[in-house]
């Protein structure tokens, strides 16, 4: 009973921490966004027009949602067109990043200096600064126009997936900026993993191969989800994102209006949180297998 009391109270105590840690942001949140996510999911089931001096909100049910997937020509094909992109560029990040942290992670000159050049572009890489970088043609790689990738791409792929792969290769520079988080969470799990376990692996004879797929990547499986996780968050925020753009346009059309605009957000806001439960359930799945 002593030792059940014990790891209970050890438990309350890091849910108290963490609520803690997580306070600051929850005040925030509910002092400066919790009203307006409110009040523009109301807003996307009226149809709204700006006045001189006021604003009229009309009631229209889930037409704006209707019209998104039923008659916007625009809209679903910029959304398959991202989750296109996505499924490309998640798993070149999450892959590079483990890659470079387990590189970083060894004993080498100059450690520190490499995983802060990794590091600034997080720093550096605001929206205005990554368009800026694109527009000057910084994020294209100078063999792609050498060895004509984009017309073998076009000839071996079909169309409906040609055009995410080389909007991908045209960015690929920049989409890697994107890996800086990432390769520190990776730093941050291999450090989570206990010496004497490859101690004992050596000394049972194993190989590098071997004690990276039945110890590191293991020990690792929980951070590649959160990386996954992290990822399609930034994701759906990143510059390039044709949704934000599409949404952008919406809510200064005449013909749609903000109305339209928050019906386009909430659409593609419930998409996301979609699809990080499921990589969410199903990396963890896998976790909880492995314990």
């Amino acid at each position: 009973m002593r030792r059940l009391s014990a790891r209970m109270t050890l438990s309350r105590r890091r849910a108290y921490e963490g609520v803690a840690f997580v306070a600051p942001w929850l005040v925030g949140f509910l002092a400066f966004m919790a009203f307006p996510l409110a009040y523009s999911f109301y807003m996307s089931f009226t149809n709204v027009k700006v006045g001189p001096t006021s604003i009229e909100l009309k009631w229209k049910g889930v037409g704006n949602y209707v019209y998104a997937f039923l008659s916007d020509n625009v809209f679903p094909v910029e959304l398959m067109s991202f989750f296109q992109q996505s499924l490309l560029i998640v798993p070149i990040i999450v892959v590079f990043s483990l890659i470079v942290g387990l590189m970083l992670n060894s004993e080498t000159w100059g450690r520190p200096l490499f995983r802060a050049v990794f590091f600034l572009p997080v720093i550096f890489s605001t929206s205005q600064v990554v368009l800026s970088l694109f527009n000057r043609g910084a994020g294209r790689i100078a063999f792609l126009d050498r060895f004509s990738v984009a017309e073998i791409v076009n000839t071996s792929l079909p169309d409906r997936w040609a055009g995410p792969v080389l909007a991908v290769l045209d960015r690929i520079t920049l989409v890697l900026w994107y890996s800086g988080v990432q390769i520190l969470l990776v730093l941050a799990a291999l450090k989570t993993i206990n010496r004497t376990v490859y101690e004992a692996a050596a000394i049972d004879g194993a190989g590098r191969w071997e004690v990276f797929w039945k110890i590191t990547l293991p020990a690792l499986t929980p951070f590649i989800v959160l990386n996954t996780v992290y990822t399609i968050v930034d994701l759906s925020t990143y510059p390039f994102n044709p949704i934000l753009e599409s949404i952008r346009r919406s809510m200064f059309d005449v013909r749609t209006g903000m109305g339209y605009a928050a019906a386009q957000g909430w659409t593609y806001f419930s998409i996301v949180l979609l699809v990080l439960a499921a990589v969410y359930a199903f990396g963890m799945r896998n976790v909880w297998r492995q314990e």
